[in-house]
């Protein structure tokens, strides 16, 4: 798991708790509204949109230039 992964997780599990405190989920449906929301927060954080992949495509080649 790298860095951004980590980093997702932990923003999408302070999103959903604070969602679930103010009621707009409820623990019963919490896979489904976590998996999305950590979704989001990837793509965000990768800077993809729309499906493009460029951005995740750069975080690749550079983690491939810093194992070389």
């Amino acid at each position: 798991m790298d860095k951004y992964q980590k980093q997702a997780l932990q923003v999408a599990k302070e999103v959903v708790i604070k969602f679930i405190e103010v009621g707009r989920i409820s623990p019963s449906n919490f896979g489904q509204n976590f998996d999305v929301i950590y979704k989001d927060i990837m793509r965000t954080m990768t800077g993809e949109t729309a499906g493009d992949g460029s951005r995740e495509e750069e975080l690749a080649q550079k983690e491939t230039d810093k194992d070389a």
